[in-house]
């Protein structure tokens, strides 16, 4: 990664952490809009914003890493979500778990090696009606097994990749 790229990032954050340093309880807004604006939080703007709050590094790190929602790595150009709650269990989305992290050779929280997908796990997708339920983006999909996960892969694999500057 080039240095221009790294204070790039550093000012993203010292931004952020400017902006809502005075907030009540700023951390998780703070690491939020970080995540918002890089899509993950870069390891190495920890002490920035420890810094920046008069935490501790530790302080910072626990908070994102008891938080599965926040990324210490880029993400994936799609992520996937599947959803875990009671319903979707009920209905096989256990069994569309270990078929997702077969096919993508991946674990929940991990990134294909080609960096085209990221698996996460999800508590509910509020499409219970229509369980096992999976996010892709923005899209929910309905009664997702093994063989529609399958051809939902096959779409994005045919995605004709976006051009970034």
């Amino acid at each position: 990664m080039s240095k221009e790229k790294e204070i790039s990032k550093e000012e993203i954050v010292s931004g952020i952490v400017s902006e809502h340093k005075e907030t009540s309880g700023p951390l998780l807004i703070i690491l939020h809009e970080i995540q918002k604006a890089l899509k993950f939080i870069p390891p190495e703007t920890v002490p920035l914003i420890a810094e920046g709050l008069n935490l501790s590094r530790a302080e910072v790190h626990g908070v994102i890493s008891f938080y599965h929602f926040f990324r210490s790595a880029p993400p994936g150009r799609h992520t996937i979500q599947i959803c875990r709650a009671e319903s979707c269990q009920a209905m096989g989305s256990r069994q569309l778990e270990q078929h997702a992290k077969q096919s993508l050779g991946i674990d929940f929280h991990q990134t294909t090696a080609d960096e085209q997908i990221t698996l996460e796990p999800v508590y509910c997708l509020g499409n219970c009606a229509c369980s096992p339920a999976i996010r892709v983006g923005d899209d929910i999909h309905a009664h997702v097994g093994p063989a529609a996960f399958d051809a939902i892969l096959a779409d994005l694999a045919t995605e004709k990749v976006e051009v970034q500057n």
